[in-house]
């Protein structure tokens, strides 16, 4: 029963996330339920006070609510005093930022004064804007700064120290989230939806964050500061679950291609043994697709058609799978086709295709290309092409791994590109061995260490008194006590297994694995030191202080093509996180010598001006090495999603890796 009201807590807060699409990172579900932090669902009374502080525009097609005094929203609805909300212009030192290279001083309206227990002076920066003001595009002001108001009011915060920001509107309030080095994220609450019985969950969750009780009186950890961070340390730690679970997709789909090699369609035995190195590179490089498309549908960049949505997309699939499992779960592992759609949709993202209605850019480059590893489509030199059989159970399992998270359905467009860097560093340091006798994976000791396949029958071969310091040795995993007495009395397989019960991987190896079995052993280095996760508060301050003396020498008045002219290398790529930041660094710089002398070039159709920016750095001004070719994939991947557009090849960085 606990279990079940927990999930009907997180469905309620579910439900509000998904009709206000917050975007980027800002607050988790769990987070929230864990702080008791809950929408009141009985607010029919709390929308008639909030509309009657309304006023009805009903001149267009669809009526439209705004208030036309927004103060009197958080002092007479959400019931805030008048100290708290402070004039920012009695604060200039601090809460003003002037930025005369750009002719702009960037400023707020009001500011909330933080509790007198905290570090910090101010809990949040509150700027209203014009009722008609589109805080999506930039201001008409002569001002030399192309940027939107979201983008000047983000800036401020950051600028300030003060990472959050009421940005208002009369029909709209705007929380953002923008702490120093890091992502940001925003959510709108619109007065129009709102003020509508279908608007009551956004209005509850509006009351539960911003009222004055909440915001003010609550317990410390259940106000909106400790709900954002909390939420971001919870997403960092994300990052290393989620690595588990995208290396228990990695060993699943290796066993889902050994069982289509059973049934005689499918050939990765025989390349483990030839080749592994390629093998292990096609199953990387799946995922890396895989990945891939999961971002680009979260961001909106894959066709909005319902013939994609149904017969094509990764999440109209994992809807599909997840019904015929719970339908008919003793027949996953017999039921087929899953695997034949992703090479369709990996084919159409290559290649192109499609009709008036229902176009795929053609992508190219190297992560899609099914030419590099035929054996994904069972094509091969010596063979009759034929779709490798792999079970729709192993498609469902992989996808399980990576779009479930906790229960919860994971948002990749939350996630940082350095995120997903790191969660893809866990499967690096890999090889394909074939097992020499029935054998098992034994978990790391490390946290984030992965998992050593064991021949259970050389250990049964050995001196019973030697068996647990061989195992010592081969695992890094000490075993005394009962484990080893255990051990040293076992005369089968299955009573080693018992003994190492406890230490078994179960994602790794659900079951014993037969002699001459492909499996993913782990390099001597990456059993050593496991994987790491390279975070945006690391790195941001890293390049930051690196990019300062050339960019201080350069000078605010900067032209375009000065910016254009820099290189950066990182001679040991891994993920590209350091290359990722760069983008972003010097993309930014190149945004604001656009507004100092003239204005940005002509803008491709689907880029706004800070992605033009970031593809034009990629291109002229990033450079990357690393000696292991995954990583240099990897890395690709990386600047590819921090510089997607819906309409461009991947090519334009092939000569810069």
């Amino acid at each position: 029963m606990m279990d079940r009201a927990r999930s009907n807590l997180i469905f309620a807060h579910q439900e509000w996330l998904g009709f206000v699409q917050p975007v980027g990172l800002l607050l988790s579900p769990i987070v929230m339920v864990d702080a008791q932090v809950v929408p009141d669902r009985n607010i029919s009374g709390r929308q008639r006070e909030f509309r009657e502080l309304l006023e009805e525009d009903g001149s267009g097609a669809t009526a439209r609510w705004f208030a036309s005094d927004i103060r009197r929203v958080f002092l007479d609805y959400l019931g805030w005093e008048e100290g708290d909300l402070l004039d920012a212009s009695g604060h200039r030192d601090a809460l003003e930022i002037a930025l005369p290279e750009l002719q702009v001083v960037l400023s707020s309206t009001w500011a909330v004064p933080a509790d007198e227990n905290t570090d910090s002076a101010w809990t949040m920066l509150v700027r209203v804007e014009d009722r008609s003001a589109d805080l999506d595009k930039p201001p008409d002001d002569g001002a030399g700064w192309n940027a939107t108001r979201h983008a000047r009011f983000e800036r401020l915060l950051r600028e300030t120290g003060v990472p959050i920001g009421l940005l208002c509107t009369h029909e709209r309030i705007r929380l953002i989230h923008a702490p120093k080095g890091e992502s940001s994220g925003y959510v709108t609450f619109e007065f129009s939806q709102m003020a509508l019985p279908a608007g009551r969950p956004i209005l509850a969750a509006f009351d539960m964050l911003f009222s004055a009780d909440a915001l003010f009186s609550g317990h410390p950890e259940a106000r909106l500061p400790a709900l954002l961070a909390k939420s971001r340390d919870a997403q960092a730690e994300v990052s290393t679950r989620l690595s588990r679970q995208v290396l228990a997709a990695l060993h699943e789909l290796l066993r889902g291609f050994v069982s289509a090699d059973a049934r005689g369609v499918g050939t990765v035995t025989d390349i483990a043994r030839r080749d592994p190195d390629h093998l292990y590179g096609g199953l990387i490089t799946t995922l890396m697709r895989l990945v891939f498309v999961l971002y680009a549908e979260d961001r909106g960049l894959m066709p909005d058609h319902p013939v994609y949505q149904q017969h094509y997309s990764l999440g109209g699939l994992f809807v599909r799978l997840r019904a015929d499992a719970a339908a008919w779960p003793d027949t996953m592992d017999r039921r087929f086709g899953a695997w034949a759609q992703l090479l369709s949709l990996f084919r159409l993202i290559h290649g192109g295709g499609g009709h008036a209605r229902l176009s795929f850019v053609a992508r190219k480059g190297t992560l899609f290309d099914p030419h590099r590893f035929p054996f994904l489509e069972g094509r091969g030199p010596d063979q009759e092409p034929a779709i490798p059989m792999v079970p729709d159970a192993s498609v469902w399992k992989v996808l399980q791994s990576l779009m479930v998270l906790d229960g919860e359905r994971l948002s990749y467009r939350t996630l940082d590109v350095e995120q997903i860097g790191s969660v893809y560093e866990a499967i690096m340091g890999f090889r394909v061995e074939l097992t020499t006798g029935r054998s098992i994976s034994v978990a790391s000791p490390k946290r984030t260490g992965a998992a050593v396949i064991v021949d259970l029958d050389s250990v049964l071969a050995l001196e019973r008194g030697k068996r647990a310091k061989a195992l010592q040795d081969a695992t890094d995993r000490k075993l005394t006590g009962t484990v080893a007495a255990t051990l040293r009395t076992a005369s089968t397989v299955a009573d080693v297994v018992a003994a190492l019960e406890r230490t078994v991987d179960r994602a790794a190896t659900p079951d014993v694995v037969a002699a001459g079995t492909p499996v993913l052993q782990p390099t001597d280095e990456r059993r050593r030191s496991g994987s790491h996760y390279t975070p945006r508060s690391l790195t941001e301050p890293i390049v930051s202080e690196a990019l300062r003396p050339i960019l201080e020498r350069l000078g605010p008045d900067a032209r375009p093509e000065n910016i254009l002219d820099l290189k950066v290398l990182d001679p040991a790529t891994g993920s590209g996180a350091f290359l990722v930041e760069s983008c972003r660094q010097l993309s930014a710089r190149l945004v604001e010598a656009w507004s100092v002398h003239g204005g940005p070039p002509d803008l491709p159709a689907d880029e706004d001006e800070l992605l033009h920016a970031r593809r034009l750095v990629a291109q002229q001004c990033i450079y990357g090495v690393d000696k292991n070719p995954m990583a240099i994939d990897l890395a690709r991947l990386s600047l590819w999603l921090v510089t997607l557009a819906r309409d461009h090849e991947f090519t334009f960085i092939d000569h810069a890796l």
